[in-house]
């Protein structure tokens, strides 16, 4: 079978663009001919996808644009590399013994990068504007009674009930009330400054001297878009791009000795991720037979050497407390077990499937590819239909308009909820359309509970629930490999989608 999969996988990488993004594991390896930096100043950082259309942070879509505009913006508190919360925009805090009356004193002299001081309305704006359903919405923040300014520094949040989850939501931007251009031009309070931006093509960021911390190292970044992963490696072995994140082994195995390879996670659930409304994949039988007929361990060692952690739940390691890790063994690889249930579904012939999947994201495709092979073996004939991340966007996670996919999901905050509360069956960003009643019972009596013992236990029955429904297929916790060049020093991960370039500094 292994075999089988392997020639399925070279054969692939020579049949055009479909699959250009795949890399050939047998190329050898080729000399660089970067130069020691010449300048210092500036950063040259390769991504595998464009800004989400809008980069107002209130509207944000994707991990990746998270992930580049933590630079800019800040909220009241702001996450660590440790998973903690520290004070940003907000000097100090206080909590109330109730839980439900959060008390935020203003940082003295803290600036927008367009110079104007930040005052407590535009922190009363920007927490009523993420309440306000008709504006951005944010459904964490639903449970704000009222937003407050009692002084010139001091805002007091009350809530309708108290909440254990709730400061690590204020991690929300805090932004100009009186600024309109945020989509196309954002102004935030973070380490560096919104500068430009060409489609489908570049971002750049200028250090912001007024910051209110330690100010940045690095003065200018440019942000690159590569949509084809060879176009990437190509910049990188010329010396044109001098960091990049989220490769492959494959990938990272072709630059020199010129670059450090540093090994992550990327606090994401990579899954076949299923649209539960439509058929035959309403069928919980139907999702349980393919969760069956994955060999997951086989995906991670086509896919990425054997690196990465495999999941069994909409929940990644590093939510160390309500992390389930038996989950992962809950759907043991057993093809005939899978064909029974297909059977016991009526499906016993099997049909046709299609994955959608985002043609910039290596991994994914190459995950794809591994299953098309699998689900073969159970009669289900899956074919891959590559589309633009943008158009992922619009058609698969906004639209709903697909059958499966393989994705990541990670958290937009370090709350279990930030993972959990998408598949409620209200949820705006229930985009595999889940709609199970005892779940959204579950999830309700979570942020009902005051008690932490009794609330990780509860997600964690959440996430049992998501597993026996068999939800989507889950595969892993991929292994993050960021390379960067060996006079490049300061580089942490985060807990989170994030890269902190506040950090980063030339050694020569």
């Amino acid at each position: 079978m292994k075999k089988r999969i392997l020639a399925v996988l070279m054969a692939a990488t020579l049949i055009g663009t479909v699959l250009s993004a795949c890399g050939d594991s047998s190329q050898e390896t080729p000399e660089t001919t970067t130069t020691p930096k010449a300048d210092t100043t500036s950063l040259v950082v390769g991504i595998s996808q464009d800004l989400d259309s809008s980069l107002d942070p209130h509207k944000t879509v994707s991990a990746g644009t998270r992930e580049v505009m933590f630079n800019v913006f800040e909220g009241l508190v702001k996450p660590t590399a440790t998973g903690d919360m520290s004070c940003a925009v907000a000097q100090d805090y206080t909590i109330d013994d109730s839980a439900t009356v959060y008390t935020f004193t203003l940082r003295d002299g803290i600036t927008f990068h367009n110079g104007q001081a930040v005052t407590v309305d535009d922190v009363v704006y920007s927490l009523t504007r993420c309440i306000d359903p008709e504006e951005a919405g944010i459904n964490a923040l639903s449970g704000v009674a009222s937003v407050e300014a009692t002084d010139d520094a001091t805002v007091v949040v009350i809530l309708t009930q108290p909440s254990n989850e709730f400061l690590a939501y204020l991690t929300v931007a805090i932004i100009p009330a009186d600024y309109t251009e945020q989509d196309t031009a954002p102004v935030g309070t973070g380490p560096f400054a919104f500068d430009s931006r060409t489609a489908q093509e570049s971002v750049v960021l200028s250090r912001y001297d007024g910051y209110w911390g330690d100010v940045a190292e690095i003065e200018t970044v440019e942000l690159q878009v590569f949509e084809n992963a060879d176009a990437l490696v190509l910049s990188l072995q010329s010396g044109a791009v001098d960091m990049s994140m989220h490769l492959t082994a494959t990938q990272a195995a072709q630059l020199g000795d010129d670059y450090t390879v540093t090994e992550g996670t990327m606090n994401l659930v990579q899954a076949l991720y299923i649209n539960n409304a439509v058929e035959p994949l309403n069928n919980e039988l139907v999702r349980q037979a393919m969760s069956y007929a994955i060999n997951r361990q086989e995906i991670l060692d086509f896919t990425s050497d054997g690196l990465g952690t495999i999941v069994g739940s909409s929940m990644y390691p590093a939510f160390e407390k309500y992390y389930d890790a038996d989950l992962a063994d809950y759907y043991d690889y057993d093809v005939e077990k899978a064909k029974d249930l297909l059977s016991q579904a009526g499906y016993a012939d099997g049909f046709d499937l299609t994955i959608t999947v985002p043609s910039n994201y290596t991994p994914h495709m190459d995950a794809a590819l591994v299953m098309v092979e699998q689900l073969k073996l159970i009669g289900i004939t899956a074919t891959i239909e590559p589309v633009e991340w943008a158009t992922w966007v619009e058609d698969v996670y906004v639209g709903r308009n697909y059958e499966t996919t393989v994705i990541g999901v990670d958290a937009s905050s370090l709350t279990a909820s930030a993972m959990l509360s998408r598949f409620v069956s209200t949820a705006d960003n229930n985009f595999i359309n889940y709609d199970n009643a005892e779940y959204d019972a579950l999830y309700q009596k979570a942020q009902d509970s005051r008690d932490d013992a009794e609330q990780v236990q509860i997600f964690k029955q959440m996430q049992l629930e998501l597993t026996q429904t068999a939800a989507n297929v889950y595969i892993q916790d991929m292994a993050d490999l960021v390379v960067h060049r060996t006079d490049l020093d300061g580089f942490q991960f985060y807990p989170l989608y994030a890269l902190d370039l506040s950090g980063l500094y030339f050694t020569n």
